[in-house]
């Protein structure tokens, strides 16, 4: 097949097109060496016209010293807050609640009362204690009402009314034995009356030494009665629930008119002044941490800064993480934080001193490298430095300068070698 004329008029247009560009193209690499070899072989200076750093504009500029102070040695790490004390509480004894005083978020103070019981099933065990008690009292010849006092109960048991029947019983059967024997030895009566006597005589003895053993039975009976009513009356305290802390009710768990087994969760109660802290610090940080170091608490959502002091401190190093657990105490009487809330802490762990510093405007960053400027013979000079803590008005220098250095204060775009003028 061949071609028609006009796509080979194309083709050759378009040869002799790439033919006088490649042709140029020649020319011109052969006309710019003689450029290359009379110009400045000198590399441009960004910044500087013509790269020509001579040319820039002398600068004028303010001079700042690299000054030492006295920095505390800080450790941060997060952590939570947490309740200080979380108790949940119930009654001791089973029962129908009659009366709730508290719900969601309630502040309680030690010794409020928190919920009730039905009462009128324990204070009838009470007056059933309290007669059994007046029985008992009575059986052993004292007054039915009695006080408080144990020692209210103390008896004489000689003097009892069982006791002296038995002894006088056994007073009447010596006589009898004794007025027997002499008239045995005198013939008057024969020796079986003397053996009546004589067995009379024991079952005196034996009633005598019941009569004792009963009273005493009746003294362990009344104490068990004391010991009942008190109990009575110890289980009809139980129907109150009272708080055991200060603090807020986390969660209600029950409602009125529901029975409760003895020991069922009523109200979760937590106390919030203070708060416990609890953060993991890393170990190559946790060396100067102790019991009593100031902390400084921060928390999401809240420009406030809190304060606490570390109180414990864990024994060993987690191996997992490799870090130290500590926990601080943090003043909460405002209120303001609660338990749960994601923290930050800060630890000032010591002190140091002798801390080169420069103000955060003479530090140009660039590609994560720092460096600042000095004045040398008229002219900024260049030097990288290594920075370690910041805050807000100076930035610690690790590497590069020394106490007294001279440092260009905001240096913007200066460059290297550009004339300077001093500002005083």
């Amino acid at each position: 097949m061949f071609m028609t004329e006009q796509p080979r008029h194309l083709i050759l247009t378009a040869l002799i097109l790439l033919c006088g560009f490649t042709l140029f193209g020649c020319r011109g690499g052969q006309a710019g060496a003689p450029a290359a070899k009379g110009g400045d072989s000198k590399p441009a200076t960004k910044g500087a016209p013509g790269g020509d750093v001579s040319a820039l504009p002398a600068r004028k500029v303010r001079l700042v010293a690299a000054t030492e102070r006295s920095i505390p040695r800080l450790v941060t790490a997060p952590g939570t807050l947490a309740a200080d004390e979380q108790i949940s509480l119930g009654f001791k004894v089973a029962g129908r609640v009659s009366r709730l005083n508290v719900d969601l978020g309630s502040f309680v103070r030690k010794g409020q009362v928190i919920a009730q019981l039905e009462t009128e099933d324990f204070k009838s065990r009470v007056e059933q204690a309290e007669a059994a008690l007046q029985q008992a009292r009575v059986r052993l010849g004292l007054p039915p009402q009695s006080s408080e006092d144990p020692n209210d109960d103390r008896i004489v048991i000689e003097n009892t009314a069982l006791v002296r029947q038995a002894r006088a019983r056994l007073v009447e059967a010596q006589r009898n034995r004794d007025r027997a024997a002499q008239l045995v030895e005198q013939g008057v009566q024969p020796k079986a009356e003397l053996d009546r006597t004589d067995a009379a005589l024991k079952v005196a003895e034996s009633q005598y030494q019941d009569a004792i053993e009963e009273i005493r039975n009746r003294q362990a009976v009344l104490s068990q009665r004391r010991s009942e009513v008190a109990l009575a009356r110890q289980q009809l305290s139980y129907t109150t629930l009272y708080a055991p802390i200060d603090g807020s009710v986390r969660e209600r768990k029950t409602s009125i008119g529901e029975y409760l087994a003895a020991g069922a969760a009523v109200v979760t109660l937590v106390r919030v002044d203070p708060l416990r802290l609890r953060v993991e610090v890393p170990e190559r940080e946790a060396q100067g941490i102790r019991a009593g170091l100031p902390v400084k608490i921060t928390v999401d959502q809240d420009a406030s800064l809190y304060s606490g002091r570390v109180v414990r401190i864990s024994p060993a190093i987690q191996e997992q993480s490799r870090t130290l657990i500590i926990e601080a105490e943090v003043d909460n009487q405002q209120g303001k934080l609660r338990p749960g809330a994601f923290a930050r802490a800060e630890i000032q762990t010591s002190t140091a001193s002798g801390v080169i510093t420069v103000p955060p405007s003479a530090i140009v960053s660039f590609a994560g490298i720092n460096k600042v400027y000095l004045v040398k013979d008229g002219k900024a000079v260049e030097r990288p430095i290594v920075i370690g803590k910041r805050d807000a008005g100076w930035v610690e220098i690790t590497e590069g300068l020394k106490a007294g250095d001279e440092v260009v204060d905001s240096p913007g775009n200066l460059v290297t070698g550009q004339a300077i003028i001093v500002e005083r």
